[in-house]
């Protein structure tokens, strides 16, 4: 805030100057009520004089943020102007923010323009001056306000979010991941932010994608695809997305209200690194607790804080492990304090005069002793049990509750242990074969070898390989074969034996021998004995113990053997073979003492591919086993050299990687790439190897491609490339840009100015496209046209010209441009018609004079006219003339199409220039749309053709042949008809356009009623009669008509015409009929319309025959059959009649209305015709009902009462007239009466009421009406309707009464108002709904009485999928949670299962009434699917179908079908079940081009619908037998074979090492044989058999002298020394210590003497007892730590190497005898004094002084 300036003159003191101001007043009411405001206080001034300092001062207020509802503060003020005119306009105002100049000014801008206003000077107080900022606006100025949210603060939040923090409530995380994604991987996690953190930055480089996955702490789940550049709202936290082309930035201030999961999706073959930093919240932080409970309720005892961890997420106590996860969380030390220090009332009161002793030790964990290991090996675990504990003065350990230790961590209750592995047999190498020829034996030694590598016992004797077994050597012996193998050698037998019998004691019983004792002799040959005993090792109590002989297995070991040691005197001692055999137990054969023995083979010089081993000799001493000089032995006797294949197995698949390539660019940032294959090596000698596919190298494939020469590139020009050239011909131009970039080190282009490029700028321009043109035409304008009215012509010129290729144009000769159509020089011209002379010009646009009818051709004729405008279906091989009559058009110019394509005069099709075109003889290929085009007007006219068997030809598709149509005409009619059903479209179930009369093609919207009307079964039997006779003759091939045929169809008509609007007329009816009706009414009016056809045929015949002429015809006209529901009876007339009748033109029946007389009511009998209402009074005895029609043939009547016939009988009579008479009418004959009068051509009906003297009726049906596809439904009232929405109803309500009745309408017992109404008493309602469901009541009314009648409308709703089906997925998840779920839809989903699975599907549907759902399962109902083994469940009123255990058999089709009375719906899902199998592969490459052990192995996978997948899925399945096929068992060439190295000269500094090469061949046998060297030095160069080793530097470790001797006591007189140790070179050069990390190193410290040591502890004696019986008495005494020469007290630091001995103890602690009365405490004079003797406690311990009181 401003303070005024002052001047050291008028400077006073503060009181002073406050002085003359009268006291603050109270604090205004806030600014706002959230979100920070501004609140005042206001002073007077009470001098006369001015005062010095402010009136007014501020502070903020409502410190709490508002909801996120109520919108920005700057925002309502600007809309506050909404409804204030700005220059005579309203707007909508929006808040600009952020002004730099003024940013406590209102300025607003209107929606949707640019205007900025400053709508006020100031803002309201509390106003924030920027939005990302606390500081606020107060009387119009800025001030600022610290996170504490006080005026002039400066306090700032720290990274953690945390006002004046120091940071330390959170951490910093950066780190940078890198891309591993791969085809089969998508998409990788990069780092998960929790909740809270806040400043997040990512950059992605590469042309990877990212996008996040969020998670509330509610568990609420989001993802958001990051798909562009912009800021997003994602789960209340702001994001802030930026996307480059080979980068993505996202950024997030935070705090972040759900854990963000920050994902990478695969989008390209390169790469991608992430970098990331953000500040993320150490939500678990230690808590101090409050004071545990005190240890004591009065008396002085002690209580201690624990710290427990706080979840600030969750808001709760957790584990201790989360707060040690963060390195920043330092655990709080246990707080100690005293409490309840009052004296216990009932005490001795020893605690009030000593209070809480320090030394008195905090309560403790305490741990039992480890169980013994589960395991005695191969890992186990062992626990203990731990307990907090407390220790008294007197020593005494208590249990206490847990929470006192907790000031310390809990100890852990269960560890591993015996982590090593189980011994295990480790069998060596087989010796040589114990013969040269022939059967032998050989032996190998077998150790039980533990974790460390040592010799020893516990190994399974069942699991031991065996140490004997004969071989075969291929060369034969000359010999006698012996019978027995021959026994091996004893230096062998003795190896394989001696190092067995090394055995450890096992679990199993089994002989273990004790070492051998010394010789007997000390030369020659003496004794050793040994101790054999069978034992057994006591697991439980892990104790030897000894057995019976018999109680172990196998041949015991021997307790006696010969020994040598050495010549007598110097002599070579003679054996006699006789002793020798009696001392040694049978020996055969003893050697001298030194014999030479192999001793395993040296180490494979190859690990695969093939490699070679030599047997390793040495010189043994053959009693001590140990290796002698090689002088010993004798030489002659050395064993030969032997060596063996090994490792023959080819080397298992690698990458061999090749060179990179030179770099791709000298800077900026360019590529180098390398070959990178799989291989594997078959054979080494062959040097043969073979690529392999990528996936059988299981290491990560090395890189192909790596970044090199990273670094800026000098500015240069950079061409774009050229444009396309300016001409394709003739010399053209074309450009490009060229720009001065620098290519950055990290592969991108900076822009730069041209100045920055020194280099001459390449060129931008050239020329292109430099050859000659072809010659082409060059045509001038159109000329106008030769006449002002009426037809003219234009023309324009054309000259030929050449383009060269200098760009010059030239004019050629016109033979080098190709040929010019007459019509591209010349084409004419319509203007408007000239004026006739004296009459004015009028302009009329051409109109075309089209007829708009049928024409069905019956019989053949040559030739036939016909006008545009209508449809023909022709018989074939008729000429057809087709006439396109035109006004105010000039014939000549009308032209033709047919489907679409211009016709042409050809010798089939003739088009005239007169307006006509005619078609030769009609065949196939002809039918279609003929269109007539005058200028803009068009006509149409269809040609469809008709078959033998009147049916129609079906279009072809193309042209046809002859031969197919031929067939077609020769199917039956049989045939015919079955096909004609299946193409009808109208009259069966087409789609719902057809349905409703209109026909996918236009073409053929009448074609079903025309083969309809062809194959009529009501034709006039003349007619039908004629049509076989025309069949005859065809069949007869009379090509010209037959007279006396010509003669018999003279009544027939050549072609039927009918007008297309009779035919629309049908079509309509037909719609609106009910589906399972509309194929009775169509026969009716097909009948209807051949009637009405053949009757103006006939009419037209009579007029142009004359009198005389005119007969009838041969064939009498039965009348036609009625089809059920028009008439109930029917009466034929006479033959007179139909033959006088016949003369006359037919024509339908008509019913006579007449106005007859008034009639009395009281007359006896009534006779009245049609029309008219008769009331029955009491004395009426005959009703006469009169009928009168007219029509030819003449009809037939019939009667009906309220819609039923009428049943004749004595009293309702018919009479000849056709006459209906009631005789002594009742009541029950009042209704209404029909006549219906019906011939073949229709039919005519009129009503008549009969009510009872003069009383209202009402005609009514009791019919139950359904309609769900009919646009319009009409019923008489008393039915039920039942429709869909959207069509319109009409309700009849047909009165009668005398007088007339009058009518009333209600809906729901309301009445209607007028706008329903229509005329004579109907109703109609319009488009209805759901709304207009209802009962709807007509009152008929007059003064006799009224009469009610009513209709129920009921609205159906047809089955259908709802639009939000959130219902069903609840109803899904609440059946089965867990169960994989699918929803049918009409179009089908699917859902892919394991077998054994259960899966629910879910068939979402609406409708009214509820539909009835149906499960069908492959077509079947799933109700009969129970056979299949379908395990199935239905629920939830069918809308779910849960099937369990799913095999092969249940995949397929599910579909669920849902029906009510309004129609109905299926909708599909298929579930797949997917299986794993066993397949066998091709063979896999043969393992060795050579040799004995090529195999192939054929490759077993495990499949998955033909994808590969882990084996261990097929683990179920029967595995195919694969046997491994040999092969490549054929010699290998010679190669070089080699030993392995010896041992170094030099252990450093650089030595030699040796080893012996040799050319060797393997045979197909398998055996190797030594052949010369020259036979591998063709195949491959001598491998070198010397080089050099070791030869790092020659280190040691070198120390300093030692330091002075102060380091800490350790005890007495003993303190700790230190030294440096160091690793150098011989030379003295240092070096890192890792380099003499292979010598031992020299020890860096060292006890020491040191007389600041010579300390120990020194007590006092014990203080005097507290008591002197009873177990209340303590002492205590002083100790300390003293300098032993000194006697000084010294820091207590220095004894600490000796245990501190106890400063207080128990004392007296026997008991008090009660006989006599004394006091046992020292404090019974204070008891007496505070009158504490009453208390039982302290009257039996003062129990002398409180006796005397």
């Amino acid at each position: 805030m401003e303070i005024p300036q002052r001047s050291s003159r008028t400077a006073r003191s503060e009181e002073d100057r406050d002085g003359l101001w009268d006291a603050w007043g109270p604090w205004s009411e806030c600014s706002r009520t959230c979100g920070g405001g501004a609140s005042y206080s206001l002073r007077r001034c009470l001098s006369s004089k001015s005062c010095e300092g402010r009136n007014i001062r501020y502070r903020t207020c409502s410190n709490v943020d508002c909801p996120p509802e109520s919108g920005d503060f700057r925002a309502q003020q600007c809309s506050a102007h909404n409804d204030v005119k700005h220059h005579g306009q309203f707007y909508e105002w929006l808040p600009v923010s952020n002004d730099p100049d003024n940013p406590c000014s209102l300025k607003c801008q209107a929606k949707g323009t640019a205007l900025v206003v400053e709508l006020a000077p100031k803002v309201l107080d509390g106003t924030r001056c920027y939005t990302e900022s606390l500081d606020m606006c107060i009387s119009g100025l800025c001030q600022i306000v610290g996170c504490d949210h006080q005026l002039g603060s400066t306090v700032k939040e720290d990274n953690c979010g945390v006002c004046n923090g120091d940071g330390s409530t959170c951490r910093l995380v950066r780190g940078q991941y890198k891309s591993q994604l791969s085809a089969t991987k998508l998409d990788d996690t990069v780092v998960a932010i929790p909740y809270g953190s806040r400043h997040i930055r990512l950059v992605l480089k590469g042309p990877d994608h990212l996008y996040l996955e969020t998670k509330t702490l509610q568990g609420a789940k989001g993802e958001n695809s990051l798909s562009s550049t912009g800021t997003f709202l994602v789960d209340n936290s702001s994001v802030d997305f930026q996307k480059f082309p080979d980068k993505e930035i996202l950024r997030m201030a935070g705090p972040l209200t759900a854990d963000f999961i920050v994902k990478i999706r695969n989008s390209g073959p390169t790469d991608s690194t992430v970098q990331f930093i953000f500040y993320q919240p150490i939500i678990h932080r230690w808590r101090e607790t409050d004071f545990f409970p005190c240890s004591a309720t009065c008396g002085g005892g002690y209580q201690l804080t624990s710290a427990e961890c706080y979840d600030l997420r969750s808001n709760r106590v957790v584990a201790d492990q989360y707060c040690h996860y963060y390195p920043e969380n330092i655990k709080p030390k246990p707080k100690l304090q005293e409490c309840n220090l009052d004296p216990c009332p009932a005490s001795d009161g020893y605690k009030q005069i000593m209070p809480y002793d320090l030394y008195h030790p905090l309560p403790r964990w305490e741990a039992t002793p480890w169980t013994a290991c589960s395991s005695s090996c191969g890992g186990g675990i062992q626990s203990r049990a731990v307990s907090c504990v407390e220790e008294d003065i007197q020593g005494h350990v208590t249990s206490v509750e847990e929470w006192k230790c907790m000031y310390t961590p809990k100890m852990p209750i269960v560890q591993p242990c015996n982590i090593f592995d189980c011994p295990k047999w480790l069998a060596q190498e087989w010796s040589p074969c114990t013969v040269t020829c022939g059967q032998g034996l050989r032996y190998r030694v077998v150790l039980c070898i533990d974790h460390r590598g040592m010799h020893t016992g516990g190994c399974s004797q069942k699991t031991k390989p065996h140490i004997k077994e004969e071989c075969i050597i291929p060369t034969p012996c000359y010999k006698p074969k012996e019978k027995l193998p021959v026994e091996a050698k004893l230096p062998w037998y003795k190896q394989a034996q001696e190092l067995e019998e090394g055995a450890a004691v096992s679990e199993e019983p089994s002989f273990i021998p004790e070492a051998w004792s010394a010789c007997t002799v000390t030369c020659g040959v003496g004794t050793q004995v040994r101790v054999v005993r069978c034992q057994v090792l006591l697991s439980f109590s892990q104790s030897v113990a000894d057995l019976p002989v018999d109680e172990c297995e196998g041949p015991k070991p021997a307790s006696q053997r010969a020994c040598y040691a050495g010549p007598c005197h110097g002599e070579i001692a003679e054996f006699n073979p006789d002793e020798t055999d009696e001392l040694f137990g049978g020996l055969r054969d003893f050697d001298e003492l030194y014999d030479w023995e192999y001793e395993g083979f040296t180490k494979c010089s190859e690990s695969c591919g093939g490699g070679v081993q030599e047997a390793v000799v040495s010189c043994l001493n053959k009693q001590t086993r140990e290796p002698a000089d090689e002088n010993l032995c004798v030489t002659s006797r050395r064993p030969p050299q032997l060596l063996k294949s090994c490792n023959l197995d080819p080397c298992p698949a690698r990458w061999e990687i090749g060179k990179w390539s030179p770099c791709s660019l000298t800077c900026g940032v360019g590529l180098q790439t390398r070959d990178v294959f799989c291989s594997h090596l078959l054979s080494r000698e062959m040097n043969e190897t073979v690529i392999l596919a990528d996936e059988m190298c299981r290491q990560p494939k090395p890189s192909t491609v790596q970044a090199c020469n990273r670094f800026n590139c000098p500015p240069a020009w950079y061409p774009v490339q050229w444009q396309p050239c300016s001409r394709t011909c003739g010399g053209g131009v074309q450009k490009r840009e060229v720009l001065c970039k620098q290519r950055m080190a990290d592969g991108s282009f900076l822009e730069l100015p041209e100045t920055f490029c020194s280099a001459s700028k390449p060129a931008f321009q050239q020329a292109c496209k430099k050859d000659d043109c072809p010659s082409e035409w060059l045509l001038s304008d159109w000329t106008e046209c030769s006449t002002s009215c009426g037809e003219g012509t234009q023309t324009r010129s054309a000259i030929c010209r050449k383009v060269l290729k200098t760009g010059v144009s030239t004019v050629v000769n016109s033979s080098l441009c190709p040929p010019l159509p007459f019509s591209s020089s010349i084409r004419p011209c319509m203007l408007a018609t000239c004026a006739r002379p004296g009459r004015p010009s009028t302009k009329h646009s051409p109109h075309i004079a089209a007829a708009r009818k049928v024409y069905v051709q019956t019989r053949r004729q040559r030739k036939l006219h016909f006008v545009v405008g209508g449809f023909a279906y022709l018989l074939p091989k008729t000429a057809v003339v087709l006439r396109c009559p035109t006004r105010r058009f000039r014939k000549p110019l009308i032209t033709w199409e047919k489907d679409g394509q211009h016709l042409v005069s050809s010798a089939h099709v003739t088009v005239a220039p007169f307006g006509y075109l005619k078609i030769h003889r009609l065949k196939p290929s002809d039918a279609g749309v003929y269109t007539c085009s005058a200028g803009p007007a068009r006509e149409q006219f269809v040609i469809k053709l008709i078959g033998g068997n009147r049916k129609l030809v079906a279009r072809p598709l193309s042209l046809r042949s002859e031969e197919e149509a031929l067939a077609a005409r020769k199917a039956g009619p049989k045939e015919a008809l079955q096909a004609h059903k299946h193409q009808n479209g109208i009259f069966s179930n087409g789609s719902k356009a057809e349905k409703r009369g209109l026909a996918a093609d236009p073409g053929s919207r009448y074609d079903d009623i025309v083969s309809r009307l062809l194959e009529q079964g009501g034709w006039p039997g003349e007619l039908l009669a004629s049509w076989e006779a025309q069949d005859s003759t065809e069949r007869n091939a009379s090509s010209e008509e037959d007279p006396s045929a010509e003669q018999a169809l003279l009544h027939l008509p050549f072609t039927m015409v009918a007008e297309q609007r009779r035919l629309d007329d049908i079509l309509r009816n037909l719609s609106q009929q009910p589906e399972e009706l509309r194929d009775l009414y169509s026969k009716h009016l097909v009948a209807q319309l051949a009637q009405e056809i053949f009757r103006s045929h006939l009419e037209h015949q009579d007029t142009l025959l004359k009198p005389s002429e005119r007969r009838t015809p041969p064939v009498a006209i039965p009348p036609h059959k009625h089809v059920s529901g028009f008439s109930s009876s029917l009466r034929t007339s006479s033959a007179g009649d139909a033959g006088g009748g016949s003369r006359r033109p037919h024509r339908k029946p008509t019913i006579l209305r007449k106005i007859s007389a008034a009639q009395q009511l009281s007359a006896s009998e009534v006779v009245t015709h049609l029309g008219q209402t008769v009331a029955l009074a009491s004395g009426t005895l005959s009703v006469l009902l009169h009928c009168e029609a007219v029509g030819h043939p003449r009809p037939t009547i019939s009667w009906a009462r309220n819609g039923e016939e009428v049943q004749f009988g004595d009293r309702i009579l018919l009479q000849p007239d056709d006459s209906l008479q009631i005789l002594a009418p009742v009541e029950a004959d009042v209704g209404f009466y029909t006549c219906n009068a019906t011939n073949a051509l229709g039919y005519d009906s009129v009503s008549i009421a009969v009510t009872l003297a003069g009383k209202p009726l009402v005609k009514t049906s009791r019919m139950t009406v359904l309609n769900t596809e009919k646009p319009a439904v009409t019923v008489d009232i008393g039915s039920t309707i039942k429709t869909v929405q959207g069509v319109n109803v009409t309700i009849n309500c047909q009165v009668a009464g005398v007088p007339e009745a009058e009518v009333t309408w209600f809906r729901n017992k309301s009445k209607l108002g007028s706008p329903h109404h229509l005329h004579e008493g109907s109703l109609l309602l319009t488009n209805v709904s759901s709304s207009d469901q209802g009962l709807y009541s007509c009152r008929a009314a007059n003064l006799h009485g009224e009469l009610t009648e009513s209709t129920r409308l009921l609205i159906l709703d047809p089955p259908h999928v709802p639009m939000q089906l959130e219902d069903i997925r609840a109803l899904l998840s609440a059946t089965g949670p867990n169960l994989p779920s699918v929803l049918t839809s009409p179009l089908g989903t699917q859902l892919v299962l394991d077998p054994g699975n259960s899966a629910l599907l879910g068939c979402p549907i609406k409708g009214h009434p509820t539909p009835n759902i149906t499960w069908f399962h492959g077509g079947q109902p799933i109700a009969t699917a129970t056979a299949t083994g379908l395990t199935h469940h239905i629920l939830a009123a069918g809308q779910i179908l849960q099937v369990a255990n799913l095999s092969g058999g249940s995949q397929g089709d599910f579909s669920c079908l849902a029906q009510n009375e309004a129609g109905m719906l299926v909708q599909k899902a298929s579930l797949v079940i997917q299986d794993y199998w066993w397949s066998v592969d091709r063979l896999a490459t043969c393992s060795a081009s050579c040799g004995n052990r090529g195999v192939q192995q054929p490759r077993l996978r495990c499949l998955l619908n033909s994808t590969e997948v882990n084996p261990a899925h097929c683990a179920g399945k029967v595995r195919p037998a694969v046997l491994p096929i040999a092969c490549n068992r054929r010699d290998c060439p010679a190669r070089w074979m080699v030993t392995s190295w010896s041992a170094c000269t030099r252990s450093c500094g650089g030595g030699v090492q040796t080893r012996r090469v040799t050319c060797q061949k393997l045979k197909a046998s398998g055996i190797s044989t030594p052949v010369s060297n020259d036979m591998c030095t063709q195949l491959a160069k001598r491998p070198v058999d010397t080089q050099a080793c070791n030869q790092q530097l020659c280190v040691e470790w070198a120390f300093s002298s030692w330091g002075q001797c102060n380091g800490p006591c350790i005890g007495p007189r003993l303190a700790v020394q230190h030294r440096q140790v160091f690793c150098q070179t011989r030379d003295g050069i240092t070096l890192p210590s890792e380099q003499c990390s292979a010598l031992p190193r020299p020890v860096s410290t060292q006890n020491c003497w040191s007389e600041a040591c010579s300390v120990h502890w020194r007590v006092s004696l014990w203080t005097l007892c507290t008591a002197t019986c009873g177990n209340y008495g303590f002492q205590s005494r002083r100790v300390e730590c003293v300098h032993a020469r000194t006697n000084k007290a010294v820091p207590e630091h220095l004894c600490s190497w000796g245990p501190r001995p106890a400063n207080w103890q128990r004392c007296n602690i026997t008991p008090c005898e009660n006989m006599e009365c004394r006091d046992t405490t020292r404090y019974c004079e204070k008891v007496k004094q505070l009158k504490l003797c009453q208390l039982s406690q302290f009257k039996s311990r003062c129990c002398g002084t409180c006796g005397k009181a």
